[in-house]
């Protein structure tokens, strides 16, 4: 059977085909419709993990019992998991472990453009990379064997275009995969220095192993064309190359991106008169390939910055002659990201800038806040830093400077990172203030349950998690729950936390308007005989406002009904439409 197939449902169904029992994630585009797919297929336990480390330790724990167990994550996730990956690429599995990890070229949704091949040779585990989702289901299954074969995890690397490209999958059945027994053996599985060490040993035998079969399995290959010009891609840039150069150039794909097949790389470099390395970011293959002392062209001619395309690669190596022509690409009107109409954050960062706080800032829906007009937001850094980086803000600058500094942070951000964060501050007697925006859901990935939402993965109802008392537990004597549509209660609540000279947290409560449950009353329409023309309505940045010049008027197809707009109206002109 075949079937049209995103990147991630293929590596879902792959992992289903392989025979996994256990699937572990955080939410992170773009690789969250990996696990969401998982969870379709009822026969794999399936879970939402608090964050990226414990879904990790998690998915080992499983392996190490004997199953077969999957772990996905977007790449700066993979920092978040560093610990658990570089200590389990020691102790080896028992059932496969495969780590499923996805990059984002171009920060299409992502705060950095960092390389996660460089973890793989780091932690010195393999890593393959699928360039359709055919591959993106075959690698998944291959990589479960690998991983079984050569004891060790094994990270399937993805980028944005795999993970959200379709393409044509054929679908097998699932394998009849006997759970491996499980047993003690500590010298294994209990990484203490004298342990360590002797798995060290071991690590790198089954680098040497792996070295051999990346030149013998079926993961690299040579497709020959015109041998004037020689290309070594994988991934989407190698889809991007076929696209430039066609049959006027041959290829050495590459599916096994670490380690690297040199004999292989070797043989291509002398059969073709000159040699291309095509990688998106940084010149990961190329330096490798420059140590083996073959001359290579790559990044003196491409970008380390951003997506590649075949245009810009047919632009940047004019040196290889094809008949295909050049691809236009019509410029593509300019849309900045914005909060959606009914947004709950909107409330709370329009009363923060009305108080000009200082504010540091969080990885969610919610970093649109420092974007015109609210240009709330001073400073983001990663996930649960907000909480952190505002405490070393007052600590650096003083009681006075700390009672106009706030943290904002989402519920599952918090949960993900920001509660030990919250932890250091009233150790370490801070005075911060820490606003988490609770709008019930992970918001920013496409509406995935959390632990303080009451509900797995599967939509099953389970333990909700009581952020008021899990701020109480850890030492926070100040602790309210406001509504942030009810502007002058949160803006009365700011004012009082922040002149507190001891660790305070408001949780600002309002779900996402985007949840099924939430509904408002319908659009709201501009009085023009009532107007003033105040412009206040556009302080909250809402884009169903739209300003015509000689009028304002509210879009009714964007216009939910949520009514804080009509909370800054003092003329009474927004009503219901």
């Amino acid at each position: 059977m075949r079937k049209l197939m995103l990147g991630n449902e293929a590596v879902a169904r792959g992992a289903y085909e392989a025979g996994v029992t256990v699937a572990t994630a955080y939410p992170g585009t773009p690789s969250t419709e990996i696990t969401e797919n998982i969870a379709e297929y009822d026969d794999i336990y399936c879970e939402w993990s608090p964050n990226e480390k414990v879904a990790l330790e998690v998915a080992a724990g499983s392996s190490i019992a004997g199953a077969r167990s999957i772990c996905s994550m977007k790449h700066v996730g993979l920092n978040v998991a560093a610990d658990p990956l570089f200590t389990t690429s020691y102790t080896g599995v028992n059932g496969g472990l495969v780590i499923m990890v996805a990059d984002d070229p171009g920060m299409h949704s992502s705060q950095n453009e960092q390389d996660s091949r460089f973890y793989a040779r780091s932690a010195k585990v393999p890593m393959l990379e699928p360039a359709d989702s055919q591959e993106c289901k075959d690698f998944v299954e291959q990589g479960f064997a690998i991983s079984e074969r050569f004891d060790t995890p094994v990270i399937v690397r993805l980028s944005t275009r795999i993970a959200h490209s379709q393409s044509i999958v054929e679908l097998g059945e699932k394998q009849a995969y006997q759970m491996k027994d499980y047993y003690k053996d500590p010298a294994k599985y209990v990484m203490m220095p004298a342990m360590a060490r002797k798995r060290h040993i071991e690590v790198e035998k089954r680098l040497a192993a792996l070295r051999e079969f990346s030149d013998t399995g079926n993961l690299n290959r040579i497709e020959w064309g015109s041998r004037e010009a020689g290309i070594i891609a994988g991934g989407i840039a190698y889809q991007y190359a076929r696209e430039a150069f066609g049959e006027t150039a041959s290829y050495l794909k590459i599916g096994m991106v670490y380690p690297l097949p040199e004999k292989m790389i070797q043989q291509f470099a002398k059969e073709v008169q000159t040699l291309y390395v095509i990688e998106e970011l940084e010149p990961f293959m190329e330096d490798q390939i420059k140590k083996m002392g073959i001359q290579v062209r790559g990044k003196d001619l491409l970008p380390v910055m951003g997506e590649l395309s075949a245009q810009i690669i047919k632009e940047k190596i004019l040196s290889i002659k094809t008949e295909i022509q050049p691809i236009t690409n019509d410029p593509v009107p300019v849309r900045p990201p914005v909060m959606c109409p009914g947004c709950p954050h909107r409330g709370a960062f329009y009363v923060l800038k009305k108080l000009k706080m200082n504010v540091s800032g969080d990885i969610g829906c919610y970093t649109l806040g420092a974007l015109a007009p609210m240009e709330s937001i001073d400073v983001v850094i990663c996930m649960g830093a907000s909480v952190g980086a505002a405490h070393g803000m007052a600590k650096a600058r003083g009681k006075e400077f700390a009672q106009k500094t706030v943290a904002v942070i989402g519920d599952s951000t918090f949960i993900h990172s920001g509660i030990t964060g919250l932890i250091d501050i009233v150790y370490n007697k801070g005075i911060s203030t820490v606003i988490i925006l609770d709008n019930s859901i992970t918001g920013m990935t496409g509406h995935q349950h959390h632990p303080a939402t009451g509900y797995t993965i599967k939509g099953e109802p389970t333990r909700q998690l009581n952020l008021i008392q899990l701020v109480k537990a850890v030492g926070v004597d100040r602790v309210r729950v406001t509504d942030p549509f009810d502007i002058k209660e949160f803006e009365k609540a700011v004012k009082e936390e922040t002149e507190a000279e001891e660790p305070s947290v408001i949780i600002v409560q309002r779900p996402c308007a985007l949840l099924k449950n939430v509904i408002f009353e319908g659009p709201q329409a501009i009085n023009p005989q009532k107007c003033k023309q105040c412009k206040m309505c556009l302080r909250i940045g809402c884009p169903a406002i739209v300003d015509l010049g000689d009028t304002i008027e509210i879009n009714e197809a964007l216009c939910v009904g949520c009514k804080l707009c009509t909370k800054l109206c003092s003329a009474d002109a927004i009503v219901k439409r």
